[in-house]
């Protein structure tokens, strides 16, 4: 059995068992099964010892003492041969770790029983050994459990990948493991089919149902050439699809991962309970030798003063120090998990409790991200088809949404190709620019215009007028002569105001940052209810403002979804990735929403307040019971007030502690998202 506090020789097995299903369960049921041996064996060794009161089994303390020995000793050495293996590696490795404490008062009591009862004195302390044991395993398979009960959703992932995957490889369609799919394959999808790797569609169209991968629960009409995530189940349609990632690098195992490595990490607190860990260590040993020194200058006898010492070290035991965060962590990542919010990490969680401001990229975020074409305005007798025409052909060439928005508007219009383009330059923050035919053509903002010498007084009123209407605005101009402007509209999400609402109720400061001319980032801004705005903002200054910010004090977050998002999600406190964003953005954010709704976001914030406070609701019993433990076990009010502990009642009490603290955490899961 491999302990799970031991953090030297076994915590990485621990942590990958515990994300691994069927190592998890193995996990489980072994500290199940070592428990429950020890309970069976542990009820007759406190009864034939002697300690309950009224029932003496045994016709003389010296053979109850021989039977005891007979019961514990598996206990000691087999049900919790763990935390003594646990211990010797601490050792051997200069730690001092809860499995070193744990051993410490386990061996105390069974090895000075042993002693006791060779010698034939007529007492012995195996039900304190036994009981110890017995209650330490309860509380790690308990917090086994939580762990277990966390990972469901980490489960659920690994479940969709279906086993096998249709591919054509020599013109025929054969059936391979998924495993063995590599990138460039193509693979054919009937109705019903689990999309087995991450790829794009190829032929056919369909309806894609991605809600078990991104939580969106209305599917998603797939076209050629669009993304298809692993996982996702394919309804209405045959398809064929290219893979484009397979394995470690699909979106569902970098999720798994995501989620598996937020459970291994730390929390800060963690840190400070495992360096008070290994103080306890040597307070408990130290309390332990005093307590035995002290009593046996003050004239007691041997066996009193024995008594005490032992009490001391077993109580002394912080193993509800070392449950205190670490189940917590997981029951809070799990939760976020099972709801869509993945946290990259314990200090992650922790940290999202203290963010006070909240800058947020308008589009993607707090709009749908899926900007439409409303109005073309051409000036100068140049038409609006012309207008349009000229400005998809060349916003073919780029990714930005308000481009895609531009083609797809020509395309519903049927329009044709203006030419053959090249030259194709990306402004960044301001548009694009390229040749069309042998003319240079521009779109996007008036400063691109401007810059280029291009005129566009004919064309400012047609703009303000579209901007009043809350339109975000593309001017088109070819060579140095403005042909016209585009207005398009993003939508506001429709949670975006409740989430804005929410953040403010909890005393957070929602920023709103935009690269859209200042008019229109007002309007969205006000229709949302932010009163701080950004605008006009250039991507490559985003970290700036979110710097800025912080040194005015703030612990910032920023939320984002796009390439350009990136170095400000880096420089944040907190970086949150919106789902639907790139790969970029989700690699520099620390925590991910899945689902792209903004509510989410306020999800997240309750979810690690909820957490934190489970934190030191946990730290702050264990710490007190064993500052109080401590000197009651070593009988300092004895004398005064006659309070002692036995050895066995420090166990239980001891133990108590431990499962206190795993079903406070464990009660997280009831946390309102």
């Amino acid at each position: 059995m491999r302990h799970p506090s031991h953090p030297t020789h076994d915590h990485h097995d621990h942590a990958a068992a515990m994300a691994d299903p069927t190592m998890a369960r193995a996990m489980e049921a072994d500290m199940r099964r070592r428990f429950w041996i020890a309970l069976v064996l542990t009820i007759p060794t406190v009864i034939v010892t002697g300690h309950v009161p009224g029932l003496h089994l045994m016709p003389s303390p010296t053979l109850a003492n021989w039977v005891g020995l007979a019961f514990s000793t598996p206990v000691v050495w087999y049900c919790g041969w763990g935390f003594i293996a646990g211990s010797y590696y601490a050792l051997r490795s200069r730690r001092l770790d809860m499995s070193v404490l744990i051993a410490t008062g386990v061996l105390a009591a069974y090895l000075a029983s042993v002693y006791l009862t060779v010698i034939g004195y007529p007492t012995s302390y195996y039900e304190a050994a036994a009981m110890l044991v017995t209650f330490v395993l309860f509380g790690h398979w308990m917090e086994m459990r939580s762990r277990r009960g966390t990972t469901d959703a980490l489960r659920a992932l690994f479940d969709l990948v279906p086993p096998s995957a249709r591919v054509v490889r020599d013109g025929h369609e054969v059936i391979v493991p998924t495993s063995e799919v590599i990138v460039g394959d193509t693979l054919r999808l009937r109705p019903g089919d689990k999309i087995p790797v991450d790829g794009e569609l190829t032929d056919g169209e369909t309806d894609v149902d991605e809600a078990l991968v991104t939580g969106e629960s209305v599917p998603v009409h797939k076209h050629p050439g669009d993304t298809l995530v692993g996982g996702a189940i394919n309804t209405t349609s045959p398809i064929s699809m290219r893979a484009t990632k397979v394995g470690q690098d699909t979106v569902l195992a970098q999720i798994a991962a995501m989620v598996d490595e937020a459970q291994r990490s730390k929390a800060p607190g963690q840190r400070v309970a495992d360096k008070a860990a290994a103080v306890l260590v040597v307070v408990a040993v130290g309390a332990g030798v005093l307590t035995f020194v002290g009593w046996t200058l003050a004239g007691v006898s041997f066996l009193t003063a024995l008594t005490f010492a032992i009490s001391a070290i077993v109580i002394a035991c912080p193993d509800a120090l070392g449950l205190a965060t670490p189940t917590a962590v997981a029951v809070g990542t799990g939760l976020g998990a099972k709801h869509n919010i993945l946290i990259k990490d314990a200090a992650t969680l922790e940290g999202v409790s203290r963010i006070d401001t909240i800058v947020l990229d308008k589009t993607g975020t707090i709009t749908e991200g899926k900007p439409s074409v409303t109005d073309v305005r051409p000036v100068g007798g140049t038409s609006e088809d012309d207008v349009l025409a000229l400005a998809a052909t060349l916003s073919a060439s780029s990714t930005h949404p308000l481009s895609a928005a531009i083609v797809q508007a020509a395309h519903e219009r049927n329009l044709p190709s203006a030419g053959d383009v090249s030259g194709v330059r990306n402004v960044p923050g301001m548009g694009i620019t390229g040749t069309v035919g042998r003319t240079t053509v521009r779109i996007g903002n008036a400063k691109l215009l401007e810059q280029a010498g291009v005129e566009i007084t004919n064309v400012r009123h047609e703009g303000d007028t579209l901007v009043a209407q809350g339109r975000s605005l593309t001017y088109v101009a070819r060579d140095t002569q403005a042909l016209g402007v585009i207005g398009i509209v993003d939508t506001v999400r429709p949670t975006s105001a409740d989430a804005i609402a929410q953040l403010k109720e909890a005393g957070i400061t929602p920023v709103l940052l935009s690269g859209d001319i200042t008019a229109t980032a007002q309007r969205v801004a006000h229709d949302v209810g932010i009163e701080k705005v950004f605008a006009e903002v250039r991507p490559e200054d985003k970290a700036g403002y979110v710097k800025q910010l912080q040194a005015e004090g703030h612990v910032t977050a920023m939320v984002g979804d796009g390439v350009n998002d990136a170095p400000a999600l880096a420089q944040a406190d907190i970086g949150i990735a919106i789902g639907a964003g790139t790969d970029v953005a989700i690699q520099a954010a620390k925590v991910v929403l899945m689902k792209s709704d903004p509510l989410d976001i306020v999800r997240a914030i309750r979810l690690s307040k909820a957490t934190v406070r489970k934190m030191k609701q946990n730290l702050a019993w264990a710490s007190v019971y064993n500052l109080l433990a401590i000197p009651v076990a070593a009988g300092v009010f004895y004398r005064s007030f006659g309070w002692s502990l036995r050895p066995e009642v420090s166990a239980l009490l001891m133990s108590l502690s431990s499962i206190i603290v795993a079903v406070n955490a464990v009660s997280l899961r009831r946390t309102r998202m």
